[in-house]
This record gives structure tokens, C-alpha cells and sequence, in this order.
């Protein structure tokens, strides 16, 4: 089983809520989230993984924009 680790989304419209995604071979998340909003797929919004303390491996998911 995949480890997996509990990650902040930052701006946008989840601002404030988690996340939990599984780690790779190396002990990371994936780059990017796509949070579904109400509508789907249609109304999503792109976070993007930032470290937020390299040395504790903590980070966080800042949002970019709309995924349309």
C-alpha cells in the first residue's frame, strides 16, 4: 500500500480545505490537484504543489486558476 500524506489547498474555492493523495516511489505528491467544483470537471481549479518546509517535507497546494 501507497503512503499517503494530508495536504493544504491555498486560494481559490477550496481555500482552507484538504486534500489527501498518495505518495510516489520517491516520497511526493503529485504536482498538481484538480479540485471538481460543483458543476464537474467543467468548473475545476488547478492547484499546484509548493514546498512549504523542505527539511519537515510539508507542503502545500496553491491555486493557479481555472482549469477551463
Amino acid at each position: 500500500m501507497a503512503a499517503s500524506v494530508e495536504i493544504a489547498l491555498v486560494g481559490g474555492s477550496a481555500d482552507g480545505q484538504h486534500v489527501t493523495v498518495e505518495l510516489d516511489p520517491n516520497d511526493r505528491p503529485p504536482l498538481t490537484h484538480h479540485h471538481v467544483g460543483p458543476g464537474g470537471l467543467a468548473e475545476a481549479d488547478i492547484y499546484e504543489l509548493e514546498s512549504v518546509d523542505a527539511d519537515a517535507r510539508t507542503w502545500c497546494y496553491r491555486w493557479r486558476g481555472p482549469a477551463v
